[in-house]
């Protein structure tokens, strides 16, 4: 079982077109969140996945509820609150290319609260996004994050990083840096990387992550391994409608994938070689570009992938 550890929200999603004739876009409320959308992503693949973070009681968590039943996903490690449910208001560059400003005060998935010992059939998490950089729930996926990575289990980092939320650059830098060691493969766009400090091969030595993937829109994928590799894959051809949960997706396709190929447990990366490294990146491309052609985080289902 693979578990997903943070946020969910409500993204508000512009309609190209202003509703009849105002000067602002209609706003679409879609369930979304980094996490949220990954675990959703997982379901729709078919990997046995559990959501944990905390919800709120109000209309929208109800709804974020749904979509993870319906795709399959646990709620056992959800925890519940009053809380109002984060907004996320979306804006779309023209190449279909999203930014955030975010409504999360007060809100539910900032109390998440560190989970006592998790089931033992749980073999992977994944963390990142908005619920390690607010506190105080930042420190409780924190703790949940070393004290698994200390138990020898796999761990996916997508820092997702939403500038607008971070107090303190150089404080999240240095935090980031922290976090490396219970890392076991970390996930980054082009921007993360560019904004955490540049060349992803910095983050390979010593005790870090044993693989680096970035994200590079339409350029596509390339893993940057601690034994020296590196293998890129192209985009797949798609019509971007716009590239909200793309790089969502492209996380649980890689889970995914390496479940499939018995890779989720310390030093299995190592073993992989350019032709596992390049079926898995393109495996995660073709998912990708399936959620890029749909409004909002809508990622694929398993039979879609072939």
């Amino acid at each position: 079982m693979i578990v997903v550890a943070g946020e969910s929200l409500i993204d508000l999603v512009p309609q190209r077109a202003a509703a009849s004739g105002g000067p602002l876009p209609a706003l679409l409320p879609r369930l979304g969140g980094g996490p949220y959308n990954t675990a959703v992503a997982l379901g729709r693949l078919g990997a046995p996945v559990t959501f944990c973070s905390r919800v709120s009681t109000d209309g929208f968590g109800e709804a974020l509820l749904g979509g993870l039943h319906a795709a399959g996903v646990g709620t056992s490690l959800v925890q519940r609150g009053p809380e109002p449910t984060t907004l996320a208001v979306a804006s779309l560059g023209a190449d279909g290319s999203a930014r955030y400003g975010f409504y999360a005060n007060g809100s539910a998935d900032r109390l998440f609260e560190l989970p006592p010992e998790l089931p033992e059939e749980v073999r992977a998490l994944a963390f990142g996004t908005c619920s390690l950089a607010l506190e105080p729930g930042a420190s409780a996926y924190e703790a949940l994050l070393r004290r698994e990575a200390s138990r020898g289990r796999f761990t996916l980092l997508d820092p997702n990083v939403r500038q607008g939320l971070i107090p303190d650059d150089e404080g999240y830098r240095a935090r980031f840096d922290g976090w490396l060691p219970s890392v076991s493969l970390l996930k980054l766009s082009e921007d993360d990387a560019a904004w955490l400090g540049g060349d992803p091969g910095r983050w390979l030595g010593g005790r870090g992550p044993a693989a680096v993937v970035l994200t590079r829109g339409d350029q596509g994928l390339a893993v940057f391994t601690r034994q020296g590799r590196k293998v890129s894959v192209p985009a797949e051809p798609v019509t971007v409608v716009d590239t909200i949960g793309a790089g969502d997706t492209v996380n649980a396709a890689l889970l995914h994938a390496l479940e499939r190929r018995d890779a989720l447990s310390p030093g299995a990366l190592d073993a992989m070689d350019t032709f596992d490294w390049t079926a898995v990146l393109e495996f995660a491309a073709r998912a990708a570009a399936l959620t890029c052609s749909r409004t909002g985080a809508e990622p694929p289902y398993a039979h879609e992938l072939g």
